[in-house]
Parts: C-alpha cells; sequence; structure tokens
C-alpha cells in the first residue's frame, strides 16, 4: 500500500511503493544500454544486453511479438533513439487500459481511462521521450531525475522507469492516481514515486530535474516546472498557441535562459490545477 503524507500548506502527497526491483530491458536495436551505477539498494536492475534481440515470448497479448511489431510501426514512423525503442518494446501496454481495449492496445490511437482522461498514442508517448532524452544520457546510459505531470494509468511512467534513473510522477485525480498504482504493482518499479497532488506546482523536493514531460496542455508552461528544472535540462508539453490550437513545445534550460521550440500539433486532456 501506498502511504499518505500531507505537505506543508496541506497538499496530500504519495509515497512511492517500497517494492523490490525486477525488470529486465532487451534492447530493440543494436545499442548499450547498461546498468545504474547507483549504490542505493532499492535501484531497479534492468541488466540489458545491448546486442540481445528481442525474441517472441508468451503467447497473445503476452508475446514479444506483438510489442516487437508495435516497435516497428514507431521505427516506420521516425522514432530512432534505440533506448526509446527497446523501452517500448518492454512494457505491456495492455496492462494499462481496460479489459474491454486490450485487443487495441498495440494499434497507435489513444484510449479513454476514465474520468474523462485517455492513455497517449504510442507514437506520442515515444516521439515525447525521444524529445525529453534529447541524446542526453548520464555515465550509465540513463536520463536523471524525470517529472512527469499526470500520471494517468501509468504506461508512461512505466517506460520512462527504463530510461531515467528516477521519476517522480504526479497526478491530480485520485481515481487516475489509485488506478496508476494498482497498475504498477506487478511491474515493481522502485525507481518510480507516484504522487497524490497538484502537477502545476510540480514537486519541488524532487528537484532540480534532467526532464519534465506533462501528459496535459495549458496556456503557457508553469514556471515552477521551469524553477524547478536543471540547467541542462529539457521540458516536453503541448502548449495552447495562439490559434487556440495545441502544439509539442520544448523548453531547454541554459544558465542564462529558456530556450523554446515549436514543433508538431498535438491534442491532448485540458492542464488543470487542483486535485479531485
Amino acid at each position: 500500500m501506498v502511504a499518505a503524507v500531507r505537505e506543508p500548506g496541506g497538499q496530500l502527497m504519495s509515497r512511492r511503493p517500497g517494492f523490490p526491483a525486477r525488470l529486465e530491458l532487451p534492447s530493440a536495436r543494436p545499442a548499450p544500454v547498461r546498468k545504474s551505477g547507483s549504490p542505493a539498494p532499492a535501484r531497479a536492475s534492468f541488466g540489458a544486453d545491448a546486442g540481445q534481440r528481442v525474441t517472441p515470448g508468451g503467447v497473445g497479448l503476452d508475446s514479444q511479438a506483438v510489442r516487437a511489431r508495435m516497435v516497428g510501426k514507431l521505427t516506420a514512423q521516425g522514432i530512432t533513439d534505440p533506448r526509446v525503442l527497446a523501452a517500448m518494446g518492454k512494457v505491456e501496454r495492455h496492462r494499462f487500459v481496460d479489459s474491454a481495449l486490450v485487443n487495441q492496445a498495440y494499434e497507435d490511437t489513444s484510449l479513454p481511462i476514465g474520468l474523462g482522461q485517455t492513455i497517449s498514442k504510442p507514437n506520442v508517448v515515444a516521439r515525447m521521450i525521444e524529445l525529453l532524452l534529447g541524446g542526453r544520457n548520464d555515465a550509465a546510459g540513463k536520463l536523471g531525475r524525470v517529472l512527469e505531470i499526470g500520471t494517468g494509468c501509468g504506461y508512461q511512467a512505466a517506460v520512462l522507469s527504463l530510461l531515467a534513473t528516477e521519476v517522480y510522477s504526479i497526478e491530480r485525480l485520485r481515481g487516475l492516481h489509485e488506478k496508476a498504482r494498482d497498475n504498477l504493482r506487478p511491474f515493481r518499479l522502485p525507481n518510480v514515486h507516484l504522487l497524490f497532488g497538484d502537477g502545476m506546482v510540480g514537486y519541488v523536493k524532487g528537484a532540480p530535474y534532467a526532464g519534465i514531460i506533462a501528459a496535459a496542455g495549458g496556456n503557457a508552461v508553469p514556471q515552477a516546472w521551469a524553477e524547478q528544472l536543471a540547467v541542462g535540462g529539457r521540458i516536453v508539453a503541448p502548449t495552447v498557441m495562439p490559434n487556440g490550437e495545441q502544439a509539442l513545445v520544448v523548453i531547454e534550460k541554459t544558465a542564462r535562459e529558456l530556450k523554446q521550440t515549436v514543433l508538431e500539433a498535438v491534442h491532448f486532456v485540458p492542464l488543470k490545477s487542483g486535485i479531485a
């Protein structure tokens, strides 16, 4: 069970589940992904062999061949980072959608997850994470600490867990926070911290972050996110443009400024404050 604690100011947050770690990361393409060098005893051990081919295993939706076909589509759509492709090929997306929709789990489509929210298309998840990485990694081949705004059903947090040393994921809707906790429990990912609270204020106790990624779009990126981002870090978030449409925005923080790049049009749920 995830224990709840109240932050100063009355905000209710949740501590991460204390799971033992076990989740192997196969490589979808030949590129090294080494174990984390952190000595922390609760750190996940992914043990990936960079040259290891993803071989079919399991049956039905549990088959690695099903996920391999999805990865093939992602490659055809322009996703090139081998780390992202390997992580997308590992995490079982069908375990994060409702049972009535599992047959659509590996299609390139968003699906409802309740409370008016959706799980993003695999292509959108892969694209945003690839932008977040931006070719950066530490000595162990991973990005550093990441903040995810909008846990949803927990799928993107699971993918991020294979690519970052720590993932702080915050959800404002209690029902989804609890759903994500239940969905992630079987994966046993001790480097994922699930938080219940207002994502617009971020989570200062985990800062500074090497990356911040948002699954909801507002009129502007909150100042709190920029303040909690490390120098050299990136924010990837949908943002409402002057024409009223959303576009994917990448913000890079240097010692002197925030550099913003506007990319393709996207469609995400609105970014909202408060908890519900």
